[in-house]
C-alpha cells in the first residue's frame, strides 16, 4: 500500500495530478479544492494517498493532509459511499465543513454534492456522527486556518466554542453558527451570553 507520494507536479487535469516521483509518473485523483492551491507544473508536493484496487485498475486518491485522508476513509467506510463519491463530497465541502455538517445533522448541505442524494446524506450522518467530536472539530478547524493555540486563546476561543455549541443546540447549523460567531469577533470581557445575543441579532437579518 502506498501511504504517500512526494514529488514534482508533471501535469494537471480537471480531476487529477500527475506526480513525478524519481522518474515515475503517478496519476492521483484529488479533490477539486486541492487543484486550485497546488500550484502549477514543476512544484514539489507531498500527497497522502489511498489506493483502490479494482479488477481493471489500481486507482490512487491523494490529499494534502492526513486529516483530509482520514475523513475520506471515514466516508468510504459508509455503506454505499465509494471512493469517487467520497472524493466528490470533499471537493464540494472540504473536511472541516463536512465535519460541521455531520455534527449539525445538515443533510441538505451534504446532499448538494452532485450524485449524493438525501438518503445517502442521511446515512453519512447516521454512521459518522458518533465518530466525531465538536471540540475536536474546532481544534482541526483552527489548525487548518493556521491559528496557533496562543492566538486562539487570545481571541477567546472558549467563548467562541461555547457560543457555537449553544447556537447548534438551538437548531442552527454548525458551519453557519461558527461563521456568525467569528464575525462578532468576541472582544475581551465578552461572555457567552453577550456573544450569543449579538450573533442572534446578525442571524435575524
Amino acid at each position: 500500500m502506498i501511504a504517500f507520494l512526494k514529488g514534482e507536479i508533471a501535469d494537471l487535469t480537471e480531476s487529477s495530478v500527475v506526480l513525478d516521483v524519481n522518474g515515475i509518473g503517478y496519476e492521483v485523483l484529488v479533490p477539486g479544492q486541492l487543484l486550485s492551491i497546488l500550484g502549477g507544473v514543476g512544484r514539489r508536493v507531498k500527497l497522502y494517498t489511498y489506493m483502490q484496487i479494482r479488477e481493471d485498475a489500481a486507482v490512487l486518491f491523494g490529499f494534502l493532509t492526513k486529516d483530509d485522508l482520514q475523513m475520506f476513509r471515514m466516508l468510504t467506510g459508509v455503506s454505499g459511499v465509494g471512493p469517487k463519491a467520497g472524493l466528490n463530497i470533499l471537493s464540494c465541502l472540504g473536511a472541516d465543513d463536512l465535519r460541521f455538517a455531520i455534527l449539525a445533522d445538515d443533510a441538505k448541505r451534504i446532499a448538494k454534492t452532485p450524485g449524493i442524494g438525501a438518503k445517502t446524506a442521511q446515512k453519512i450522518i447516521l454512521e459518522l456522527k458518533d465518530k466525531l467530536d465538536l471540540e475536536e472539530a474546532f481544534e482541526k478547524k483552527l489548525a487548518s486556518d493556521h491559528i496557533t493555540p496562543e492566538a486562539a486563546a487570545a481571541a477567546g476561543s472558549q467563548v467562541v466554542q461555547e457560543a457555537v455549541e449553544a447556537l447548534v443546540a438551538l437548531g442552527y447549523g454548525s458551519t453557519e453558527a461558527l461563521k456568525v460567531v467569528r464575525s462578532v469577533g468576541p472582544a475581551d470581557g465578552m461572555d457567552v451570553e453577550a456573544v450569543l445575543k449579538e450573533a442572534l441579532k446578525r442571524m435575524a437579518f
